[in-house]
């Protein structure tokens, strides 16, 4: 299947085909084209001229055989919930094609990354089901998102060649590219903490959620004690962080700084106080993932940043490192983050609009 093939299904031109198949920056200017692309290319079975490509991009040492990649997103509906995970899957799917391969199958099962949840569905049925549509061609799953243990095994014996990608270890049973969790919140906090904030909210999931636990155990090292009106709890959303605002700005007591645990729950966040006006008192946002949206906000957003182009890559280079029996034992590929500063936070002693960069 050629990428002519694609552009006549699509209704588009083969350069801008091309450009989406092998750049996970690209931007379509036509909204939602990216998506039918990706779409009719799993759908006919695409792959590229991988001895072309290898031979123009100086690459050597590829398998010459082709593999089916599959993906598994856990932690949203769809490709909209949550742009950290939509931009993670632009590269993934870039890399699996770079390499030659076929991405076959993405699937969007929030139900896989939700303890409650999980027990209103049988994730053996949803497992045994995508194996069918997948029409056995699988010969590698990636697990994107967080996901419960239980249903990791029975990924595991249906797909065999797995890698997670995460905020949190799996517990160290399949091959994975995490990002540490309480890390990334304790960093968020910290740099609240170094502006002088004590009175600091959260924002995001509380139930086993290790961003959450990290904001709790930054704030005991500190001997400092979040007001229980100062946490809610809410899904990663931007609909969840704007209600969760709109309820912090009915009350009278606010705290003077919030750390969200994403950062689409931050802009939502942020919108609320944009329609009422109300970024005029002194509340200083962080969140984390550093998402394309977050340099776009008003004010534009402090977040921690994690390495979505290394996590995709590495992730990808591990699984096929895998289904070609490069390694056996279990794999562990931890990242780190670091603080992107913009316009969001300030000092607790500045006046609201002097931010501090």
């Amino acid at each position: 299947m050629s990428i002519k093939e694609i552009a006549k299904k699509v209704g588009t031109s083969p350069a801008t085909v091309s450009r989406v198949l092998n750049n996970p920056d690209y931007r379509c200017q036509v909204s939602g084209l990216r998506e039918k692309i990706w779409e009719a290319a799993m759908e006919l079975n695409y792959t590229p001229n991988t001895a072309a490509q290898n031979l123009r991009k100086g690459l050597s040492g590829h398998s010459t055989k082709t593999f089916y990649i599959n993906i598994v997103v856990t932690r949203a509906a769809d490709a909209e919930t949550d742009p950290f995970f939509s931009e993670l899957l632009r590269i993934i799917e870039s890399e699996v094609h770079r390499f030659g391969h076929i991405l076959h199958k993405v699937w969007y099962v929030p139900a896989f990354s939700d303890n409650r949840e999980i027990r209103k569905v049988n994730p053996a049925n949803i497992i045994r089901e995508m194996k069918e549509v997948s029409e056995y061609h699988s010969d590698g799953l990636v697990v994107l998102g967080k996901c419960h243990k239980e249903v990791l095994l029975l990924l595991e014996k249906e797909f065999r060649n797995i890698v997670s990608i995460n905020r949190s270890s799996t517990g160290h049973f399949i091959d994975e590219v995490t990002c540490d969790g309480k890390q990334i919140a304790s960093q968020a906090v910290e740099y609240l903490i170094s502006l002088g904030h004590k009175d600091i909210g959260y924002m995001g999931e509380c139930r086993d959620e290790l961003r959450y636990r990290g904001f709790l155990e930054t704030m005991e090292r500190h001997n400092l004690e979040p007001k229980i009106s100062y946490l809610y709890e809410c899904h990663l959303s931007e609909a969840a962080g704007y209600e969760a605002m709109e309820d912090l700005m009915d009350n009278n007591d606010i705290p003077t700084a919030l750390y969200c645990a994403n950062d689409i729950i931050a802009i939502g966040a942020l919108k609320a106080m944009e329609k009422r006006k109300k970024w005029n008192f002194n509340l200083a946002v962080i969140a984390s993932d550093d998402i394309e949206k977050a340099q776009f906000s008003t004010p534009m957003l402090t977040t921690v940043q994690l390495p979505k182009e290394e996590m995709g890559k590495w992730a990808v280079s591990i699984l096929l490192d895998r289904i070609m029996g490069g390694h056996t034992a279990v794999m562990t590929c931890e990242l780190s983050t670091k603080i992107i500063k913009r316009e969001s936070c300030f000092s607790s002693f500045e006046a609201p609009g002097e931010y501090s960069i």
